[in-house]
This record gives structure tokens, sequence and C-alpha cells, in this order.
């Protein structure tokens, strides 16, 4: 298997110098991301990898927090996150992070422990897919016992939107990002959201012709679908309404109080 593993952190010298180290001598993708939370955030979804590796360097509670973007991404997917660092910037990380689960590794950074705990990853995921079909996999029905926190699919090309929507509903509701209609097709192949917030201007395709295959497929058309958009297409938007009829728009950037009070509107 063919490890992707993502870089980040404010020493970039040591950053450049692993992923140097990966691609040359264990034929590893790497990609190289600037530890922000818009590149963090744009790049977990996109790329999907399967290790993070954080090369920590002069933090502060700011720049750790940036990471806590990664969050939701690294609990829901097989993926170990490795931050390299030293005493004092270990106790920074320790103190501001909410990330779950991290792997130290100290500096100066040794290649053998590295590449030993990536080939240990690589055959841990190599036997997982091996074993899929004969091992035990649990099934847990969220719809039977107890209350479980409703489903939100948003749909937006705006890296910084997508951030900002998922910051302020994540305290309350379970939040899938996804930059295209293509992205959420794929998504709701295999789940089905309690509801959709949907950017009325995609690229290749539109909210509405998004929107018009949610209407048309059978199993998504009752999803409730809410427009996301600008001050500057609320015309266009406003006929939409009369043709496809969702629920609703929300004109961005949109306030907590306003996206809440609209979910909570449509789904009780």
């Amino acid at each position: 298997m063919q490890l992707k593993v993502l870089v980040t952190g404010k020493n970039r010298k040591v950053a450049n110098d692993i992923c140097e180290h990966l691609e040359a001598d264990r034929g590893y993708v790497t990609i190289k991301c600037d530890p922000n939370k818009t590149a963090l955030f744009d790049l977990m979804i996109s790329e999907l990898p399967k290790v993070v590796i954080i090369c920590l360097g002069g933090e502060s509670s700011v720049t750790v927090q940036a990471y806590n973007v990664m969050r939701s991404a690294l609990s829901q997917g097989n993926i170990t996150t490795i931050v390299v660092t030293d005493s004092d910037d270990e106790k920074m990380f320790m103190k501001y992070t909410e990330l779950e689960r991290v792997l130290f590794l100290s500096r100066p950074v040794s290649l053998f422990a590295l590449y030993e705990k990536l080939s240990e990853i690589e055959k841990t995921l190599e036997e997982a897919k091996e074993n899929n079909l004969s091992t035990f996999r649990e099934y847990v029905n969220e719809n039977v016992g107890g209350s479980r926190r409703k489903q939100i699919l948003v749909v937006d090309d705006d890296t910084e939107q997508l951030v900002n929507i998922k910051e302020q509903l994540e305290e309350f509701y379970d939040v899938t990002c996804v930059k295209s209609g293509v992205a959420a097709f794929k998504y709701l192949a295999k789940k089905t959201p309690d509801i959709i917030l949907l950017d009325y201007l995609l690229p290749m395709m539109d909210g509405p012709e998004v929107l018009r295959n949610i209407h048309d497929t059978s199993g998504w058309e009752d999803i409730p679908v809410i427009f996301l958009t600008g001050m500057t297409e609320k015309k266009k938007v406003l006929k939409t309404l009369a043709e496809l009829k969702p629920e609703g728009y929300i004109v961005k950037p949109a306030k907590k109080s306003e996206l809440v009070a609209k979910i909570i509107d449509i789904l009780g």
C-alpha cells in the first residue's frame, strides 16, 4: 500500500525534510499544507490522507487551535496523527488541542522510528482491507432507542464558508462538508442526511441542478434543502423557490443564530 501523508506545521524546515525523505525513501504520496484552518480543512476533505504529520515550531494558543479544524475528519476516518515536537511545544499543544488522539515524535526526528511506525500503519491498513469481509462488523441502528444527533450535509465550493458553517453547527449537529454536487451525490449514495445546506452558485453543476437531481431520485426526494446564497443572487433564488420549492434560503455569511433557527424550524 502506498500511504498518502499530509504534512503541515509551523516548522517548515522539518516538514520539508520529512516530505523529501518520505518521497525518496518510501515512495509515499506527500501533501504539504500551510498550517491555517482553511487550507487544512480543504485538504482533509479533498485528499483523504491516511497519515497526518504536524511539525510544531514556536506555537501559540491560536496556532495550535487552528489544527482543531481537522478534528471531525480525524475522528471519522482511520487516520493516524503524528506530532513532531520539542517539550515546550508539546505542552502548548496538549493545553489547547481538541484532537482526540495523537502520537508525539520528538525532535530531532528519528527516521528509523518514523518509518517503523508508518510500516506498522501500512500493515494495519492492509490487514483491515484483506479481512474486511471476514471480520465482525458492528452495526448500530441510530433510529432505535434514545435520541441521535441530526445529520447535516453542507455543499459549498468556498472552503472558508464550509469551515465557518461547520464551526457554527457542530455543537448541535453532525456536519459533513463537501465542495461539489458530484461529491454530494457520492455522500447521498451511502447516507441520508436530515437536511442539506446547498450553495446556490456551484461550479459545473449549480445548486438548482443539484436540487432537481435530488428531487428526481427515489429515496432523496423528501430530504429538506436550504439554499445558501449571496445577496446578488437573491432575485434568482426567489424565482427558484417558486419553481423547485426548497425549504428556504439563507443569505451568506449567515449568523449562527439564523442557521440554527432555520434548521430547528424545519427539523424541530
